[in-house]
């Protein structure tokens, strides 16, 4: 899975990365106040997430990444 880990302890939950992703692999916990990684297995490794965390609490790596499905 290209997506590694979200430090709960770290996030401000600020839900940047739950708003931006592309494919809906993160989602917000509103008892906690933290985004967590809901589907780990639809990212496709755009780095998205991790770019814009203001806190650097994303770790996504390109291995191991699905493709990006096509529009068409």
């Amino acid at each position: 899975m290209p997506i590694k880990s979200l430090s709960v302890e770290l996030c401000t939950g600020c839900r940047i990365c739950v708003d931006i992703c592309p494919e809906d692999v993160l989602r917000y916990n509103d008892a906690e106040r933290k985004a967590y990684i809901a589907y780990p297995k639809d990212c496709v490794a755009c780095l998205v997430c991790e770019y814009f965390c203001p806190v650097n609490c994303i770790d996504v790596t390109v291995d191991k990444a699905r493709a990006v499905p096509s529009p068409y």
